[in-house]
């Protein structure tokens, strides 16, 4: 899951100022580099050091300070209808101290190449992405955790041209578990949208940006949030996952039959490759779909007063996108990784999506963001959609046209 921050709520805006020093002598930082982390929204410290936002809605948000040679620094506030002031202090990196630091080896052709291709991901709009500054990023490998990490000590710079935004990645923090399955990446992002060539190029932006809108985790958090998740285009039904009793069975008689392979095997090559076979395909766990389908209020209420929306649900959330067919490339994706004994899943062509909470409650605010980003955890075609369809808080789809009678 990526850091996902509040969007404005309503029409209250703001006003947001401050100053960002360095911390050991207080001196101002000019020419420093301040932003709301996943919006559009950002400035340039002036002479003195002071920043100012103008006319920023209200919302919670995560502000972030940048300057080259200094630690990031970041403040997460709500913003009202009063106005707010902000002090950063940042210290000085390492290097800046004049610390001897140890450059890390160059990364290894094949592991930085996992890492991009991981993290930039394998959509249709994916493929039109392109990390600018490989050299900033370190990936290392620990084998025995099995698992691929990629920090950076200043931002990653990736430009989406399916999209048109150029985006720079702040405190990079990315795990690929290889053991366990699983991928996630961290950080404080804020988008830069490019210079269109031409109208058409515009249009085009604005209409890929549609699409990867339409149907995606944030699409769906927002219409929970306003109570229409139907009239959005999603259908949920409960999903329920239990261990298999049969799998400790299968788990012993697998290990019992490679024990043996040999002296087996000899027997009936045939019967000996079958049964194993049958034994790995036996599943570790059994899946119970409830055929009903939710409203937004059998997984979700909103407390008396409080202004968020509370997320709880028993077992796992399995969501529908009737609206538009999947991307053609998450096809050639589930069939790339499938294991060679793996039947391939029917309606691939649909976007269907697993949501699970790590938490009892998850509370949502106005634009149904998560106030704990990593609360939520996804598989299927959530999992699948990454940086080609990553858009900013602050961005507002196409207003629907109002139907007549």
């Amino acid at each position: 899951m990526l850091l996902l921050l509040a969007f404005p709520q309503a029409q209250a805006q703001s006003t947001l100022s401050g100053v960002v020093l360095d911390s050991v002598t207080r001196q101002p930082l000019p020419f420093g580099t301040v932003f709301l982390a996943n919006t559009t929204l950002g400035v340039t410290t002036d002479d003195a050091g002071r920043f100012a936002f103008a006319r920023v809605p209200a919302g919670t948000y995560e502000v972030v300070a940048s300057y080259l040679g200094y630690a990031l620094r970041r403040q997460v506030i709500t913003l009202t209808n009063e106005p707010q002031q902000l002090t950063f202090r940042l210290p000085p990196s390492a290097n800046t101290l004049g610390e001897v630091v140890v450059r890390p080896h160059p990364n290894k052709p094949e592991d930085y190449q996992k890492f991009a291709s991981t993290f930039l991901g394998s959509t249709t709009f994916s493929q039109q992405c392109r990390i600018r500054n490989p050299e900033a990023v370190r990936v290392e490998y620990d084998a025995e955790k099995n698992e691929l990490t990629a920090t950076c000590a200043d931002f990653l710079t990736v430009e989406n041209q399916a999209l048109g935004y150029r985006i720079r990645y702040y405190g990079l923090d990315f795990r690929l578990n290889f053991a366990e399955g699983w991928m996630s990446f961290y950080g404080s992002p804020v988008f830069e949208p490019l210079k269109a060539r031409s109208g058409r190029q515009q249009q085009r932006w604005a209409a890929n940006r549609s699409r990867a809108y339409k149907g995606s985790l944030p699409h769906f958090l927002r219409s929970v949030y306003d109570n229409g998740v139907a009239e959005a285009g999603f259908r949920v039904q409960r999903l329920r996952r239990v261990p298999n009793p049969a799998r400790a069975r299968a788990d012993s008689l697998l290990a019992l039959m490679r024990a043996q392979a040999f002296s087996i095997r000899a027997l009936d090559p045939a019967r000996f490759d079958d049964s194993l076979a049958h034994l790995i395909r036996v599943p570790r766990q059994l899946e119970y779909l409830f055929s009903a389908p939710l409203a937004t209020t059998d997984f979700s209420n909103r407390p008396p007063v409080a202004p968020e929306v509370l997320l709880q649900f028993p077992d796992l959330l399995l969501v529908y996108y009737d609206q538009e067919l999947a991307d053609p490339a998450y096809v050639a994706f589930t069939a790339r990784n499938a294991t060679p004994d793996q039947t391939l899943p029917a309606g691939l062509d649909k976007q269907v999506s697993v949501l699970h909470l790590q938490q009892p409650q998850v509370p949502l605010q106005a634009n149904g963001q998560p106030a704990n980003p990593l609360a939520l955890y996804t598989e299927g075609y959530w999992g699948f959609e990454k940086m080609g369809e990553f858009l900013p808080v602050d961005y507002l789809p196409p207003a629907q046209p109002s139907r007549t009678r």
